[in-house]
């Protein structure tokens, strides 16, 4: 099989504990793009958090955001299923009255009613600036594509399972970590019909390539859509084993720079 675009997960699969991409991986992904495949990243982060990472890899494709919800290379959006702004305003009303910590994202902002330590690992570590707003009006004034919930402590993890339990029904939950932050959740919260493998249906219907034709490589469970519809689907060393089990191969960890060492083996 001539595979003609290499999707790729971001936190656990390229970036690891020291928050930085290995000088192997990044030969490796150069390389791809040399040989005419296309590289595209697929995350449950912020379009504008992987900003940094797009320019120091030198990708000129598109990209699949928030865990699904946003398909776009930052000038043409190719698809969005942003939550229901009803669900929104039911979110914002109900994370109040629970005193739940609840950010907020559009395509290219994120808002936080108030400031607190997970904000500042959004600054510091996703590069990512909040906007600090007062959530009344919000949904009819932005549109939503998806909220996250942040969780470490005890009483946060309970407050999250409260949360879900009142929108498991209208909400998709997908729980993440990044190696840099092992005791962290970061709990994205997107439309109830989004997935990884759902984008990238999308994004390969717009650049007329099958999914037979698409290598992915994942870490986390949010990447099982999307390693089970692919033509090749590879799982990083450190993913957890339902992700290894839907995994055609399993490559080294990702602080073993096993993304570099899958790309070798079958694209180089």
């Amino acid at each position: 099989m001539k595979y003609r675009l290499l999707v790729v997960d971001i936190d656990g699969t390229i970036i690891g504990k020291d928050g930085h991409i290995s000088a192997e991986d990044r030969e490796a992904l150069l390389k791809v793009r040399q040989k005419g495949i296309g590289v595209s990243l697929s995350t449950g982060r912020a379009a504008l958090s992987c900003l940094p990472i797009i320019d120091q890899l030198a990708l000129d494709g598109y990209h699949i955001f928030c865990d699904g919800a946003l398909v776009s290379n930052f000038s043409e959006e190719v698809y969005a299923e942003p939550i229901d702004s009803g669900v929104v305003r039911e979110a914002i009303e109900f994370a109040r009255q629970n005193d739940i910590y609840l950010e907020l994202y559009s395509a290219s902002r994120f808002f936080v009613e108030r400031e607190n330590w997970a904000t500042e690992i959004h600054r510091q570590f996703f590069n990512l600036e909040p906007t600090v707003v007062d959530f009344s009006g919000l949904w009819e004034r932005e549109r939503i594509i998806k909220g996250g919930l942040v969780t470490a402590s005890p009483e946060e993890v309970a407050k999250a399972k409260n949360f879900r339990l009142r929108f498991d029904h209208s909400l998709h939950f997908s729980p993440a970590r990044s190696p840099a932050y092992p005791n962290v959740d970061f709990i994205n919260v997107v439309d109830l019909g989004v997935s990884k493998g759902k984008a990238l249906a999308a994004l390969t219907s717009h650049l007329g390539i099958s999914m037979a034709e698409v290598m992915a490589i994942g870490d986390g469970t949010n990447d099982i859509p999307l390693l089970s519809s692919v033509g090749l689907a590879v799982a990083m060393g450190n993913a957890p084993d339902e992700v290894k089990a839907v995994a055609d191969y399993i490559t080294k960890d990702v602080d073993h720079s096993g993304m570099a060492a899958a790309v070798k083996k079958f694209l180089l």
